[in-house]
């Protein structure tokens, strides 16, 4: 019996030792916290010819006399968060896994677009092929930097940031540069790692002047307003450019943050200076359009025209109502300017373009923002239009309810919420399209079903006979309508971070727990229908249960999306409102005023 028991430990071991080389070697591995690709292969472009145009040292044809200075100090500003009681050990364990669960999420996209995009704008997360959209400098690399940093993942921030080294703002293959898209995706995540890693990584810096010096050119016209679709190569040829004749709001108002935020930490006053001489003009606007106190959604910076008639606070427009209030946060309360700018536009939004839907509910409070057809005399045409874009205002009026004592705000900025929140809930895949149509109510505050009206505003005319209702009826099913939606104009899903911005504002604010059930809902629902091979897709259509990929995955999934449902599961002071001011691809830059330093709760 004695030999036989002494064999066992090395049959025991024997069998251990197979066990773990077929787990760790033979069975595949799967995207967790634990795998990660040590030193990822740069697919970055190499076609350059070693002579191409390169943008260096350019003489200015329209040099600043004098630069605007940048207020210094800081006055107070009313606290934004909810104090959040501490919660219970249960309450905590079930948090942290959900928080987890998007983690391993996040690392499913980012692995995706480490092993096949490394160093390019973005993989395409079905076929794992990439494509450069941003000029070619790494949009997901950088945009999603301060996410690594948020999430505790360092080991993928150091390869970040050996990465960066390789980055050259100085040429690209593009024949344009898209000023807006450049600044909050690039010098927002450099800007943003920085801060969040206290200076501790000069490199951040040192790309984010880079990259300054080079966006600088775009702002050399003959009246300082920036050329927003920049042909970079005339102004390396010396050539002179004019400011974009038709740009669209949201491209010349919403680089505020990023260059206020560059001047702050670098002393140079010609960023400040180039972003406040826009927003000069836009204030001294801002009562000349056809619904005074908004913006129309396009503007001649050539001529400095502010008559186009399509006003919207969506897509082209949203981000410049956006930065108002953040802007004034970021300057530390030292100007009145954006105070005054924001409570014009604020007025004129709830005179002419918020509305409610109508629902069978008729207690919920659902708000959304119509689009309008400025018309002479101080009269418009409204479309009842809601879109994902929108998505973002409940969270903006949420902020400067709080930091401009209007609460009587908050009661809106729960509305238009709830509004986005609504527009997931009832559709087949939980998910909110990119653009339909809604039957909306004459009054705020009472709103009664009324399924005759919703069935007229489905084919825009009044049910007076048995066969206009069957056209309704028909029209209904074949589009998928749920009740109070009349029209499904773009059932895309584009991995867009909007609604869940304001979920995570609301819920910051309010301390309202229903909210991260709500953030965990959409999760969960989102994961489900766009998760591919390599990231997650944009789907073509929420109205089905199996959506089909569009195989684009862009950076503000990793940057916003993710980021913010990361965020809903953190502890409530990780990246707190009263300690950043987060921009509108989701960085985080350090408040002037923030009294404590940066913490750490992974």
């Amino acid at each position: 019996m004695y030999p036989k028991r002494k064999s066992r430990p090395l049959t025991t071991a024997i069998f251990l030792i197979a066990a773990i080389y077929i787990l760790f070697f033979w069975l595949p591995k799967t995207q967790t916290f634990q795998h990660r690709l040590p030193k990822p292969i740069s697919r970055q472009d190499k076609t350059l010819r070693s002579d191409a145009i390169r943008l260096n040292k350019v003489t200015e044809k329209y040099p600043v006399k004098e630069f605007i200075q940048l207020p210094t100090g800081s006055a107070t500003i009313p606290r934004i968060q909810y104090e959040f009681p501490e919660e219970t050990k249960s309450e905590r364990k079930a948090r942290l896994k959900k928080r987890d669960a998007i983690k391993n999420t996040f690392l499913h996209s980012w692995n995706g677009y480490k092993e096949r995009a490394w160093l390019r704008d973005e993989v395409k997360p079905a076929s794992g092929g990439v494509t450069d959209s941003f000029n070619g400098w790494g949009a997901t690399l950088v945009d999603s930097m301060d996410a690594l940093v948020i999430m505790g993942l360092d080991d993928e921030l150091e390869l970040a940031l050996e990465a960066l080294k390789e980055i050259d703002f100085t040429t690209t293959k593009s024949k344009q540069v898209p000023v807006f898209e450049i600044i909050i995706r690039y010098m927002g995540g450099f800007m943003a790692a920085h801060d969040l890693t206290e200076g501790k990584h000069p490199i951040l810096i040192e790309k984010a002047t880079e990259l300054g010096e080079m966006i600088y050119h775009a702002f050399d016209t003959h009246n300082r307003m920036p050329s927003v679709r920049w042909d970079w190569t005339k102004s390396a040829k010396g050539e002179e450019i004019t400011p974009s004749a038709r740009s669209s709001l949201a491209e010349v108002a919403s680089l505020t943050l990023e260059l206020t935020r560059l001047t702050q930490v670098t002393g140079d006053p010609k960023y400040y200076d180039a972003v406040q001489r826009v927003m000069n003009e836009l204030e001294i606007g801002q009562d000349k359009t056809r619904i005074p106190g908004l913006w129309p959604t396009w503007i001649d910076m050539d001529r400095m025209d502010f008559d186009d008639t399509e006003f919207t606070i969506g897509g082209c427009a949203d981000s410049a109502y956006e930065y108002l209030p953040k802007s004034h946060i970021l300057l530390g309360a030292q100007t009145d300017k954006y105070r005054k700018m924001y409570e014009k536009a604020i007025k004129a939004f709830n005179d002419k373009l918020l509305f409610r839907a109508m629902t069978k509910d008729e207690d919920a409070h659902i708000l959304f923002a119509a689009n309008a057809v400025g018309l002479r005399g101080n009269s418009q045409t409204l479309q009842y239009s809601p879109d994902h874009l929108k998505c973002f205002m409940g969270g903006s009026v949420a902020i400067a309810s709080k930091i401009f004592d209007r609460p009587q705000d908050m009661f809106v900025a729960r509305g238009l919420t709830d509004g986005c929140v609504w527009a997931y809930d009832i559709m087949p895949t939980g998910i909110m399209p990119e653009i339909f149509k809604v039957s909306h109510c004459k009054k705020i505050d009472h709103c009664p079903w009324d399924e005759d009206k919703w069935l007229g505003d489905v084919i825009s005319r009044s049910i007076d006979s048995a066969e206009t209702r069957q056209r309704a009826e028909d029209e209904i099913e074949a589009e998928q309508l749920p009740p109070g939606v009349t029209e499904i104009k773009d059932p895309n899903y584009k991995l867009r971070p909007e609604a869940l911005e304001s979920v995570f504002i609301m819920y910051r604010i309010t301390g309202d727990r229903s909210l991260q059930d709500t953030a965990w809902r959409m999760f969960q629902n989102i994961d489900k229908a766009t998760r591919t091979k390599f990231g997650h897709s944009t789907i073509k259509d929420i109205r089905h249960k199996k959506p089909s990929f569009e195989d684009k995955m862009e950076s503000f999934w990793l940057a916003e999306t993710l980021k913010y449902l990361y965020l809903i599961f953190s502890e409530p002071d990780h990246i707190s409102l009263d300690d950043y001011v987060l921009s509108t691809e989701a960085h985080p830059f350090r408040r002037p005023d923030a009294s404590s330093h940066p913490k750490s709760h992974r």
